[in-house]
């Protein structure tokens, strides 16, 4: 009796995991990509409507310049990520976390996690709303000028490229509980506009 209870716990186990990494495997045919990036804002200045540093009023570049002297200079984003699971795709994938981290121009820059339960259905595009937080100034030397081009260029209001990526792990529900990607995967990269590096 013993024997079979313990044959059956070993087939529904394996089942189980078998079942968990089919949903893994629907993970990972999920594409993604940078939709757009919005809300830019440095320093609290609103850069959806500036092209370069001398569309700054005198009151944006006072408040900037004092920023830098601080050397808390706040730039403010919203990356919206494309996720498409293939309509060739059997499973719907559940993502319901994404531990993310930003990378501008290959430097590696601010961490954080997207707690929000995701479906992704075969065939139908979902938009995952990433908020971002960073100072320019942990990162980036340079004068508020050209802080304002580094921040205008991730921005993508600019000619001058830079390039983000977006490295993410992750969490898809199953019926046997969340199991995390085993390893990072690069979700975005993607040349938008331009860069001050160390």
């Amino acid at each position: 009796m013993t024997r079979k209870l313990l044959c059956t716990l070993f087939a529904v186990t394996t089942l189980a995991g078998c079942a968990a990494l089919q949903q893994v495997g629907a993970l990972r045919q999920v594409a993604f990509a940078l939709s757009g990036i919005r809300g830019g804002r440095l320093a609290g200045v609103d850069l959806s409507r500036i092209s370069a540093p001398g569309g700054l009023s005198a009151l944006e570049i006072g408040r900037i310049t004092v920023a830098v002297a601080r050397r808390d200079l706040p730039l403010e984003l919203q990356a919206d990520v494309r996720a498409e699971n293939p309509v060739d795709n059997k499973l719907t994938a559940t993502m319901v976390r994404l531990a993310w981290t930003l990378y501008l121009n290959d430097k590696e820059t601010i961490s954080g996690v997207v707690d929000t339960s995701l479906t992704l259905p075969p065939g139908e595009p979902r938009i995952i709303p990433v908020k971002m937080r960073l100072n320019l100034l942990q990162f980036f030397d340079g004068p508020a000028e050209s802080m304002v081009d580094l921040a205008i260029a991730v921005a993508g209001l600019n000619v001058d490229p830079t390039k983000i990526t977006i490295r993410a792990i992750p969490t898809i529900n199953t019926r046997y509980g969340p199991i995390t990607y085993p390893a990072p995967i690069t979700i975005v990269s993607q040349t938008v506009g331009g860069p001050v590096s160390r």
